[in-house]
């Protein structure tokens, strides 16, 4: 093993080290603050890596649901817009959609921290913005992917004041990791498990941003419940040089939860086939395949008590510092997960709601306390909110706007927020639990889709580069098994239309939001309608627009299907082949 003195002396104990020689919470000393602190507050921002929402994850995690559940608000429907880690991730931090920054994977040529840099977007994004409005920022645990220990200083990343990174290819390996702090050399923990290399960096910094007298951002990225990942130099599969297996936890929790499930849905390994291309032609899964994929959320659970015990530290040293009343703590994942549901493996990539309705807690000065609110939130919308609570100005290239985190903005919210997600994806679909089937990697992944909830409707409606299409009411069918679009559906109206009037009302918003930018991601319906007489999908089924939509409207359609964001594979793009209606008259002009 290789030991940093310097970690040592900066980082202190963990939360469990502090307990083992009789250090408690109650035992430490509150430390003043001090008259010379700025009064702007203060973020604490923790990602996790890949969290479900939808197989009840938080349910497990009695400190997040004490500190933060239980003090702040809960954002049940907040959507990641890609699912799929570093492009995530790169939405987050930019606020912007996908087809925005051109990071759409986890490596090059068409992700990976290599293209962030390549896209500018290193000298363009949050702690750069939040360094600019007079705060310190510091950052800990996984960042991008691709981010590795041969490429972290070319170059460096920029905009944080300290940063200890964890690097490619042991990101995902829990007893064999690489973290890199500042511009010093990385440094290899081997046989030490990750979420305590992690917490000790978290607590470390807090101390250090404590003892300055700014404004701080701080961002903690466990790696947890990803699966263990152990790169191969010759493996089996050579589309996939890599061993998955399920997370390890800590030892002190290796024993929790002996009882717990997968939770039995309905569409869990269901006995009908659903969805369309590669998803529908899925095998149903053996018990012994449906067991161990128990025992791999059992894991899942297991490595999230780590999280939890991190979280519980913060809060006490918030506490103890003074800030805690003065501090915005924001918890979220960057995508979801799913595990056996549709048939899948464990794993992510798809657009179904347990891989992009992920959670999102917040907690801070006027954040209503043990509340949940209905209003659709996205990744795209974190940048601007974190903007907004510091008070700095927000940019006119955003694709998300602020979230809203008072009782009247959320009140407000329900009445004029946007109701949509747009959501997209480019390349391959893993199964990251054992091959049971021999098909493990799906490369025909690429598709577009929209997420729309609104009163008395709650759709999901997408197009695929094969362009079949999917269209779901959640409201009937939260499980997303029946395709009202198949051939054999029995389903012939929607909120008392004809079928295809209501889908050709979504595919032209979803053919708006699938080369958005800035401020038509947040309004598409005054993209199409700039008269503003059209606010939500009611609006749009009126009789007066069926020539517009049924008729003269270009549909979403692909020309081929890309492992990345190529625009000639994309089809018809609105900026240039879409349609405008015109308000007073009952005709339509190309834009």
């Amino acid at each position: 093993m290789v030991w940093s003195s310097l970690f040592w002396a900066n980082l202190g104990l963990g939360l469990a080290g502090q307990k083992s020689i009789g250090l408690t919470p109650e035992s430490l000393p509150r430390v003043p603050q001090g008259p010379e602190r700025s009064s702007q507050p203060n973020i604490v921002f923790v990602l996790t890596d890949d969290q479900d929402l939808h197989l009840d994850s938080l349910n497990y995690l009695p400190s997040i649901r004490k500190h933060l559940l239980e003090q702040g608000t809960f954002y049940k429907r907040h959507f990641c817009t890609i699912a799929l880690c570093c492009p995530s991730r790169v939405s987050l931090w930019t606020g912007k959609a996908a087809h925005n920054t051109n990071v759409t994977d986890v490596q090059p040529p068409y992700g990976g921290y290599p293209k962030f840099v390549s896209q500018g977007l290193n000298d363009d994004f949050l702690p750069i913005w939040l360094q600019d409005a007079g705060y310190n920022t510091y950052y800990t645990g996984k960042l991008f992917n691709t981010h590795t220990v041969t490429n972290y200083h070319l170059p460096y990343v920029n905009g944080f004041t300290g940063s200890d990174f964890l690097l490619d290819p042991f990101t995902y390996q829990y007893l064999n990791s690489s973290y890199q702090r500042n511009k010093d050399p990385p440094v290899h923990y081997e046989g030490k498990h990750t979420t305590e290399i992690l917490t000790e960096k978290a607590y470390g910094f807090l101390t250090d941003a404590v003892q300055e007298k700014k404004p701080f951002f701080l961002a903690v990225a466990p790696v947890a419940p990803h699966s263990n990942v152990k790169f191969l130099v010759d493996g089996p599969d050579p589309d996939l040089q890599a061993e998955f297996s399920p997370p390890i936890p800590l030892q002190r929790h290796a024993h929790l939860f002996p009882d717990a499930k997968v939770p039995r849905t309905e569409n869990f390994n269901p006995e009908e086939p659903s969805g369309v291309n590669w998803v529908k032609r899925l095998p149903r899964q053996s018990q012994e395949n449906v067991d161990y994929n128990d025992h791999f959320y059992r894991e899942r659970l297991r490595a999230l008590q780590g999280v939890d015990e991190l979280v519980e530290g913060l809060v006490d040293r918030l506490g103890r510092h003074g800030l805690l009343e003065n501090t915005y703590i924001i918890y979220t994942s960057d995508n979801g997960y799913h595990i056996g549901q549709h048939r899948l493996q464990p794993g992510k990539e798809c657009g179904f709601e347990e891989n992009i309705n992920i959670p999102l807690i917040i907690r801070g000065p006027g954040v209503p306390k043990n509340a949940t609110t209905q209003v659709v939130t996205t990744h795209t919308d974190l940048a601007p909110t974190i903007l907004k609570l510091i008070g700095a100005p927000l940019r006119a290239s955003f694709d998300g706007e602020a979230i809203p985190t008072s009782h009247s903005e959320i009140a407000k919210a329900k009445m004029k927020r946007h109701e949509h997600v747009n959501v997209e994806y480019w390349g391959f679909a893993l199964g990251e639990g054992k091959n049971w089937d021999g098909e493990r990697l799906h490369l025909n992944n690429t598709y577009k889709a929209l997420r729309i909830v609104g009163k008395s409707y709650n759709f999901f409606y997408s197009v695929w580069c094969n362009n079949e299409h999917e269209l779901y009411d959640l409201n009937q069918d939260p499980g997303q098994l029946k395709n009202l679009l198949a051939k054999n559906t029995l389903v012939d109206r929607l909120l008392g239309h004809p079928l295809p009037k209501v889908a050709a009302r979504l595919d032209s918003l979803l053919f708006v939001l699938k080369s958005c930018k800035s401020r038509t991601c947040i309004e598409p319906w005054r993209a199409l309608h700039p008269a503003g007489n059209v606010r939500n999908l009611h609006d749009a089924l009126s009789p007066r627009f069926d020539q517009f939509y049924e008729v003269q409207q270009k549909k979403v359609e692909y020309t081929r299907c890309e492992a990345g964001y190529i625009l000639d594979a994309e089809g018809p793009q609105f900026e240039k082949d879409g349609l405008v209606y015109r308000y007073g008259s009952h005709w339509a002009d190309w834009v």
